[in-house]
């Protein structure tokens, strides 16, 4: 330990020096008794004999208490001393005299087998040093011993120091900051060599929380825990889990001695979650979290022990159009959730809530079945077609199931927030979706043409488009009939063009799948069938004449 011998570099009077720093103040340095003669109010001063030709003059704030009373009365003897001259009368100070007695006192009784640690202000400097101001007392302090450097001005500064030497003589205290700082040096390095040397955990008291961490209190000395040292999550905000007077477990991981800075970490003093993670938590495994943050993309959910999971929105609820995730959970609820993710090596954990609930498509596949008519409302309308929502799910209205027009499409028909009676035509509990129809509900023109038709009867129309197997032909206004090629003869293929009016006649009719189909080589077959039975019915007819005729005459 450094000692104010190793410390005193040269021969310096430092009983000197202190007495230097009073020459402007005090140039006599006479501490005497003095005789209150006179008090004046009217010029706020005292008129005090101090044994000398002439009486002095003194201040009277110098004995008025707070309230303005004065401490003394004409004739009472105080201590004072002789500061200065103002012409031929002597000026003198009670305080500094009051300031005199009491080091006097203090040096008296000083026990040089004792230390004392003086905590004063700064208000004086000379080329020696500082004068520390500590509760009246004034000690000094060479500049050798202060720590101070030379371009600051020390006066007014708060400091620490260490009483080093007291001359009964000269009546003059030195304190030394250096000796102190030196000191605390060495025992926060020996506080810091043992904390490193052992890594060991500390029990450790939150003092200061900041934004970017918090300060610890460790056996006397300070250290900062930084934000990502605190919890095995990642960067947090300490004021969400600490506060000014806890308890903390730490660790020491670094000092810099020139900054004299000590990182402490909570998250190296307790176990790392994730290294036993395989044995505590499973994809599918369903845990109670607590959500601690929410974004427009999801959540943040504490699982406890020091790990935390995000919840994306899309894993919230099975509904598509989730605006915020606030609008379904807030900060602090507790909740259940399936894990679906673990990915160690990322320490990164994946939770969601809407695997643990009902799925829409599976309640409506239970109250609804396909043929049912419902209503629904227009959520959006796409090129292909509309979706339209039913209680939790969405449906989607084809442009093919808008009308038995093909050149509809829901754009004619309707618009965002409209109602319309639809009929179900399938779900799909697998791929969670449902379609809707509204010409399910109308009798197709197909329908409505079976019933006045059937296989054989002979139809005219308009050939609509031509395909690699077979041609399209328009009956009927929402009646297409197909005629394959090989049902085409004697036409020839690439005779036929669009426009064409073909007669033919029905060979199929399927209206339930909306399905015609017509033949020409089975219409000239029909004709000539038809041809031949109308004569042979005439031949017999004739027969049937003479015969009754022949039969008249024989008779």
């Amino acid at each position: 330990m450094m000692k104010f011998e190793d410390i005193e570099i040269e021969d310096v009077d430092f009983g000197a020096m202190l007495e230097e720093s009073f020459k402007k103040a005090d140039t006599k340095s006479d501490l005497v008794d003095g005789v209150i003669v006179k008090i004046v109010e009217e010029d706020n001063q005292a008129i005090i004999d101090v044994g000398r030709k002439n009486e002095a003059f003194m201040s009277l704030d110098q004995i008025r208490d707070e309230d303005g009373e004065l401490f003394f009365k004409e004739g009472e003897t105080i201590p004072v001393v002789i500061t200065g001259q103002r012409g031929e009368r002597p000026i003198v100070s009670h305080e500094l005299a009051e300031k005199r007695v009491a080091l006097a006192e203090f040096i008296e009784e000083y026990d040089d087998e004792q230390e004392y640690v003086i905590e004063g202000t700064i208000t004086k400097k000379n080329k020696g040093g500082f004068v520390v101001d500590v509760s009246g007392l004034e000690f000094f302090m060479p500049r050798t011993l202060s720590y101070i450097s030379y371009k600051v001005d020390p006066i007014g500064k708060n400091v620490k120091a260490l009483i080093v030497k007291v001359d009964k003589e000269k009546g003059s205290v030195i304190v030394s900051r250096k000796e102190l700082i030196e000191r605390e040096k060495a025992e926060t390095q020996e506080i810091v060599d043992k904390l490193l040397e052992n890594k060991a955990v500390v029990v450790g008291v939150v003092k200061k929380i900041t934004s970017y961490g918090m300060f610890v209190d460790v056996g006397g000395m300070d250290g900062l825990v930084h934000y990502s040292q605190i919890s095995h999550k990642g960067p947090v905000n300490p004021s969400k889990y600490y506060k000014e007077g806890d308890e903390v477990n730490v660790i020491a991981i670094d000092y810099d001695k020139k900054k004299r800075h000590l990182s402490l970490s909570i998250k190296e003093a307790n176990l790392d979650p994730w290294k036993d993670i395989d044995n505590t938590l499973r994809a599918g495994d369903t845990v109670s979290v607590t959500v601690s943050n929410i974004e427009p993309y999801g959540a943040f959910v504490d699982l406890g022990e020091d790990l935390e999971a995000f919840l994306h929105v899309s894993e919230l609820s099975w509904e598509k159009n989730v605006k915020h995730p606030k609008d379904y959970i807030e900060i602090g609820q507790v909740i259940d959730v399936e894990i679906i993710e673990i990915d160690k090596q990322q320490r990164r954990l994946r939770v969601s809530r809407k695997t643990l609930l009902p799925k829409p498509i599976d309640q409506f596949a239970s109250a609804n079945r396909v043929g049912d008519v419902i209503t629904g409302t227009v959520s959006s309308i796409t090129d292909f077609g509309a979706f339209l929502k039913i209680g939790a799910v969405e449906g989607l209205l084809h442009n093919q199931e808008i009308s038995w027009d093909k050149g509809q499409s829901a754009k004619d028909i309707c618009k965002a927030g409209d109602e319309l009676e639809v009929k179900i035509i399938k779900i799909d509990r697998d791929q969670g979706k449902v379609s809707l129809s509204i010409k399910a509900m109308q009798e197709s023109p197909v329908s409505a043409f079976a019933k006045k038709h059937k296989n054989g009867d002979i139809v005219e129309g308009t050939v609509k488009d031509k395909k690699d197997f077979g041609i399209f032909v328009s009956i009927e206004p929402g009646v297409d009939a197909l005629l394959r090629l090989d049902d085409l003869a004697p036409l020839k293929e690439e005779e036929v063009e669009k426009g064409q009016t073909i007669r033919a006649v029905i060979s199929f009719i399927d209206a339930k799948n909306d399905r015609i189909r017509i033949s020409v080589r089975r219409l000239e077959r029909q004709e000539e069938r038809e041809a031949l039975d109308k004569l042979n019915a005439e031949q017999d007819d004739s027969m049937t004449l003479g015969d009754a005729f022949g039969d008249f005459k024989r008779k």
